[in-house]
């Protein structure tokens, strides 16, 4: 039987082979220290768990939800915006509680993409960013660009030279997987660009509080005239750590919040009641749990940073998210990074997500998620430091089984 039109245009998922060699060790009874998936590890604050409890115990919550959010979710995410950014929001026509960002990106792209539609992705980049379009008939221009003074140069490039006219262009800062900031500034210069060439603009901000300096990441909404052309997205998952929970907003533009809510209501009828209310809870608290989370990172990051350098593995420190994007060591770089996260498996028990998982210009290098905690990390580190000293060897060995195969 012939692959279908749709998953034919899907690569082999990169991740995936590594999930394999990973599972593989494990079978084997080898302790896998697992720093590939971001997949956190903190457990949710025990005041949402606890609303969860008391709100399933009543069987009314039992039954179907409301796709676009219950209204006190709702008006919670615009609470938010307003405290944290500045930024007003109509919780019936401007916010739709979503199952997850991923989720709401992929929907997102069901909603506006027509077949043929161009849209400009950074690359690297998480992957639904492009896979989402593609997935809806649409066709990525990628753009190796940072949030630098090559970002707007990059852009009008790519506009001038697509055929048709960009759709879109997708942000996502602080970025999973480079962990890069964007300044208002920066998101000044592409609204203004995204208003001359009637372009749409797609943020997604699910890392907004997982920084570590003393400046929050803004929200591109915070622009002025913002709002004419941009949708942004977050997730409660590594804010609140609750990834399982599978909650998440879409928020901004009224015309594309209106077309995102319509698919919605045909695919979805909204997470479980009662995860949606204890989200409402957790959007209303204080803001502690935050906190928490945040220093348990950033104490993680400083272990990494620390220990893997010392290893002669060199990891630049990240200013935000839960992840460090780290150049492979000049001896591995000819592999790459798929072949370079394999042999960590291998020869060092610790497994990372290959670069190339997020675009052919991440191949340089690996991402290293901070989800587990110090000790493991440090071990990992002694792994590692094995596994380098041994280089030579190992690469000796590499070489020998590619020329006999």
């Amino acid at each position: 039987m012939q692959d279908f039109h749709k998953t034919k245009r899907l690569p082999p998922y990169v991740f995936e082979q590594v999930n394999r060699l990973k599972a593989t060790a494990r079978s084997e009874g080898r302790d896998i220290i697992d720093l590939g998936m971001g997949n956190p590890d903190l457990p949710t604050p025990s005041s949402i768990v606890e609303k969860l409890v008391e709100t399933v115990k009543d069987p009314r919550t039992h039954r179907y939800s409301s796709s676009k959010g219950i209204p006190g979710l709702r008006k919670a995410q615009a609470r938010y915006y307003d405290r944290r950014f500045g930024v007003k929001l109509n919780p019936d026509t401007q916010v739709v509680a979503t199952l997850g960002s991923k989720e709401g990106f992929a929907n997102m792209a069901q909603a506006i993409t027509a077949p043929g539609d161009v849209v400009l992705c950074p690359d690297p980049s998480y992957p639904i960013h492009a896979f989402g379009f593609i997935m809806s008939g649409g066709v990525i221009r990628s753009m190796q660009v940072e949030p630098d003074d090559g970002f707007m140069q990059a852009l009008d490039r790519a506009v001038r030279h697509s055929i048709p006219k960009p759709l879109a262009v997708i942000l996502s800062y602080p970025s999973n997987p480079t962990a890069k900031l964007a300044s208002l500034d920066f998101y000044k210069e592409v609204i203004a660009f995204a208003k001359k060439h009637d372009l749409i603009v797609l943020s997604d901000l699910a890392y907004s509080e997982v920084y570590f300096g003393d400046t929050p990441p803004p929200s591109v909404l915070e622009v002025p005239g913002a709002m004419d052309v941009a949708v942004e997205f977050t997730s409660m998952s590594k804010t609140y750590s609750m990834p399982g929970w599978r909650m998440g907003f879409a928020v901004g533009n009224e015309r594309l919040i209106s077309a995102l809510t319509r698919v919605k209501s045909y695919l979805d009828y909204g997470a479980f009641t009662p995860i949606q209310v204890a989200a409402t809870a957790a959007l209303n608290g204080d803001g502690s749990d935050i906190e928490e989370v945040r220093a348990t990172y950033k104490s993680r990051r400083d272990v990494l940073v620390d220990s893997f350098g010392k290893a002669g593995f060199v990891v630049p420190p990240p200013p935000a998210t839960m992840f460090a994007w780290v150049p492979i060591p000049e001896k591995f770089k000819h592999l790459g990074s798929l072949e370079f996260s394999k042999l960590l498996i291998e020869k060092a028990d610790v497994a990372v997500a290959p670069g190339l998982g997020f675009g052919e210009h991440g191949d340089d290098h690996v991402r290293i998620a901070l989800v587990e905690n110090e000790h493991r990390i440090r071990q990992a580190a002694r792994n590692i430091k094995r596994f380098l000293n041994s280089a030579d060897d190992t690469l000796h060995n590499v070489v020998s089984l590619d020329a006999r195969r």
